[in-house]
């Protein structure tokens, strides 16, 4: 019965956002154009998760996204170059990982019921543009250890690693807990961009509830990378102003291939994860770090004769092991397109995540008398279908092989239906 009820929500949720999709349409085709300058945008993300066998307990739960976003970009001196963007976010429903105990989060819209500013920047790109400053509450992962063809999947490592994700207080400037901070890009060559980020080392939502930036304690985050991108064509990845060519929004076409190195530091002081001072405190580390490298590239369909694609990816990542539970991690995949008759937008992918547990965490565990195993290992099969200009659904399989490295906990078969409303 509660199956049946959950179905029937999300069922109903399709429903309501399709048809409002084609309302805001016929409106939007009706009236004058939305000035260039500024871009209103509403998306809507739903998931019925259900643990068909394995992990915690079987069972189904709902899970959504309502984010409601405006973009402005200046169009007229001296505001050229210059973009605004407000990203406000609810979540509702069900924890997903409440049904598998999974550590690494088998989806990637999960996060705590509320409504909350997700993003609220500013960007300049200067004359030219090699260079480009932003500066506000900012979602690393919208630039940063970010990979087209992983987007694809539903599981949370396939945004950013766990290692990673998973580091500091409830994790970097991430979805669903996001941090203020600057961020500077360079782009010395067409095909090559650097990028750094300096954020507060806590995000905007604290734990205890409270809502602060830049407090005493917090210390700070710094990332950088350098990404080298290729695109087929070069002709026809230039846009007509040169201030388009980097930073959120960029008006590049999407690349074929990327190799992309990163580092991360936090300043802030950790608990040691099993080491203790003389009194059976944990030992307080001063700053933890990581590292990782993703790649990307387009096996079949790079020459734009086929409609047919192919592409491959992988990511790696290590952490400070004293620190942060994951202490490496593995991700690859296969994403395809254009291979239905008919259906050359939809995508399907098979991927594969291995977290590996720290030395210290480990530890930490068998202190407890608890052995964990070494690893949890997610398998997932997934596909893409565009329905419509305003409406995809995804459904999805994942198996779960040692959730949460809980040995006392069965792998966990888990199937998804997801669906996106966006106009």
């Amino acid at each position: 019965m509660r199956h049946s009820k959950l179905l029937r929500c999300a069922i109903t949720s399709v429903g309501i956002f399709a048809a409002a999709s084609q309302a805001f349409a016929g409106a939007a085709d009706a009236a004058d154009p939305v000035r260039d300058w500024l871009t209103p945008a509403l998306t809507y993300d739903g998931a019925l998760v259900s643990d068909l066998q394995g992990g915690l307990r079987r069972g189904s739960t709902y899970v959504g996204n309502l984010h409601l976003k405006l973009t402005a970009k200046g169009a007229s001196t001296p505001w050229l170059g210059t973009t605004g963007f407000v990203d406000l976010l609810a979540i509702h429903g069900g924890r997903p990982s409440q049904l598998v105990g999974d550590a690494q989060g088998v989806s990637n819209i999960e996060g705590p019921a509320g409504s909350q500013i997700e993003e609220l920047w500013l960007q300049h790109n200067f004359q030219g543009s090699s260079v480009s400053v932003l500066g506000g509450i900012y979602d690393l992962n919208s630039e940063f250890y970010r990979l087209q063809a992983a987007g694809l999947f539903l599981n949370s490592s396939f945004g950013m690693g766990p290692e990673f994700a998973q580091s500091g207080v409830e994790g970097p400037s991430i979805f669903p807990r996001t941090s203020a901070g600057i961020r500077f890009a360079l782009k010395p060559g067409p095909g090559t961009v650097l990028r750094a980020a300096l954020l507060d080392g806590v995000p905007v939502a604290r734990p205890d509830g409270s809502h602060a930036v830049f407090q005493k304690g917090d210390g700070l985050l710094g990332v950088a990378e350098v990404a080298f991108l290729s695109r087929a064509s070069a002709a026809d990845t230039v846009p007509r102003d040169a201030r388009d060519r980097i930073g959120r929004f960029s008006a590049l076409r999407p690349y074929d291939d990327k190799l992309a190195l990163g580092l991360w530091h936090y300043s802030g002081r950790y608990a040691d994860l099993s080491d203790v001072d003389s009194a059976a405190n944990p030992v307080a580390r001063r700053g933890t770090s990581g590292a990782y490298a993703i790649g990307e590239r387009e096996l079949v369909g790079r020459d734009g004769s086929s409609r047919r694609h192919v592409a491959a990816f992988g990511q790696i990542g290590v952490a400070d092991a004293r620190t942060n539970r994951f202490a490496s991690y593995v991700g690859a995949g296969l994403v395809g397109s254009g291979w239905g008759v008919g259906r050359e937008a939809d995508q399907i992918g098979i991927s594969i995540a291995r977290a590996n547990n720290g030395s210290h965490y480990a530890r930490s565990m068998q202190a407890q008398d608890l052995t964990p195993t070494r690893a949890e290992t997610t398998i997932e099969v997934t596909y893409l279908a565009q329905v419509s200009k305003h409406l995809a659904i995804q459904p999805d399989i994942q198996y779960v092989v040692h959730p949460n490295t809980d040995p006392s906990v069965s792998n966990a078969w888990v199937l998804q239906l997801r669906f996106e409303c966006s106009f």
